[in-house]
């Protein structure tokens, strides 16, 4: 039998309801099991034992009295350092941050919490968010639990880490080019990124999504059932809307029969692909079209020049954020930022026209690609996970995002995409799947995902804590 902390959501729901266990049985597994995991993965901020046991007596009352507050109550989980906790600082991975502790909970934090989610702990990212690792200039090195020597990926690495390890089931982070997806990838979990307003954010930037990481697909469409509601502060949220997210964890693999998708195995520009990783998501496809998918090779729509253009407007984006910081606080930022943002203080007005002009044309591109799919399947990364040490998989700051552009083109055009894990390299490294959808199309990529979770097969044991 399962250990308490190693429980999905839905099984700790059940166990709660016919009394097996209670929430604050389960609370104190999922503290114990950080404290064996945590000096050596590094995942977590304000990570508050005491404060979550408080939570979980007061949610053991409730199903003792037969009324939980929610369909989470009880189920411990974590949210990512920049998703706002009232009261709380935020300093988005980075020493040079002068923020004001936050005055109210973001949207995610606050559907969770009324949700009855137990908030065991934030966990961590590498500064501003715009690094695909754990290193941080504030936090600890997070590391990958299925080999400490490597990434968990970024922005969201320890949500990353820490769904991988058993941090409890439920982990929330957020994604601009990749972040949610590739340390879904790379740590072997589950991800959806969902489309733009689906899962309202505070503050809103455009391709800034936040997403449920999990180790199921049935976990994560739990958590999107509170998490996708409208919230005026962010404006770019999505209306109201009946999804059936409950449906995701009954669809049968049968569900795949006659679906169109399209297989993307070259981005057009970027990395080269690892074989390894390319050989896993072509036996993905295999798999796919065997339960009668339409299995259509594509053609790559993503242009070195999309590319740079997206990396040089976030340049200049980041280059007046640093320049509005004090010397002093700017000079405790990670040398691969600054250096990455400083490269653009040379770019004149019509340069950084043209590269933002690159954000509507990626948009037009992948919409036009996809648009005859049901929906498109890829891989997330092209590469197997860099040393935990290094910033990014080239280690360049003038080459930072070689290794998204299978990733970005479905932030611009605002699609759902997922990633899920679809084999192994020989080392061992989870190699994830990406399943990108139609705009609004949310449970659709769900459910394709649920169907592919149950054709891959069983998984290999998910990692467990290193001796002492």
């Amino acid at each position: 039998m399962p250990e308490l902390h190693e429980l999905s959501a839905h099984a700790l729901l059940a166990g709660y309801r016919s009394r097996a266990f209670s929430p604050v049985e389960v609370t104190q597994a999922v503290i114990a099991h950080i404290e064996r995991w945590e000096p050596r993965l590094q995942a977590t901020y304000l990570y508050r034992p005491e404060q979550a046991l408080e939570q979980a007596r007061a949610s053991t009352a409730r199903w003792q009295r037969g009324a939980p507050c929610g369909p989470l109550d009880g189920v411990p989980g974590t949210l990512k350092e920049n998703i706002a906790t009232a009261g709380d600082p935020m300093p988005s991975g980075t020493a040079a941050s002068t923020a004001p502790l936050a005055a109210l909970d973001a949207p995610p934090a606050a559907r969770l919490r009324e949700a009855g989610m137990v908030l065991v702990s934030k966990t961590t990212m590498p500064d501003y968010g715009m690094l695909s690792s754990g290193l941080s200039s504030f936090h600890r090195l997070a590391r990958n639990p299925w080999d400490l020597t490597r990434t968990p990926g970024g922005s969201s690495a320890g949500a990353g880490a820490a769904a991988a390890a058993g941090y409890g089931p439920l982990h929330v982070g957020t994604d601009i080019g990749g972040s949610l997806r590739l340390p879904a990838s790379w740590c072997g979990i589950f991800t959806l990124k969902p489309s733009l307003g689906r899962v309202p954010i505070d503050p809103p930037y455009m391709g800034r999504a936040a997403g449920p990481m999990t180790r199921s697909v049935s976990d994560a469409a739990l958590m999107l059932h509170v998490l996708a509601q409208p919230d005026a502060r962010d404006c770019m949220s999505l209306p109201a809307q009946t999804l059936d997210w409950a449906g995701v964890a009954d669809t049968p693999v049968e569900h795949l029969k006659g679906l169109s998708i399209g297989l993307l195995l070259d981005a057009g520009c970027g990395l080269p692909v690892d074989p390894q990783v390319s050989a896993a998501v072509q036996a993905a496809a295999r798999l796919l079209e065997s339960a009668g998918a339409r299995i259509t090779p594509m053609r790559p729509f993503f242009t070195r020049e999309m590319l740079d253009g997206l990396d040089h407007f976030w340049r200049m984006r980041s280059y007046l954020d640093l320049q509005a910081l004090p010397p002093a606080q700017r000079e405790k930022l990670l040398p691969f930022i600054r250096q990455w943002a400083e490269s653009a203080a040379a770019f004149d007005g019509p340069h950084i026209f043209r590269a933002y002009a690159q954000t509507h044309a990626t948009r037009v591109a992948t919409v036009a690609a996809s648009a005859p799919f049901d929906c498109v399947i890829s891989p997330v990364a092209p590469n197997l996970p860099a040393p935990a040490e290094d910033p990014s998989p080239t280690n360049d700051p003038l080459r930072p995002l070689e290794h998204i552009a299978f990733t970005v083109p479905w932030n611009m055009s605002e699609q759902p995409a997922a990633s899920i894990n679809c084999g192994y390299s020989a080392s061992g490294l989870p190699i994830g799947l990406q399943i990108a959808g139609r705009r609004f199309d949310d449970v659709g990529v769900m459910k394709v995902a649920r169907a592919f979770e149950q054709l891959r097969g069983p998984q290999r044991p998910w990692p467990d804590a290193p001796a002492a």
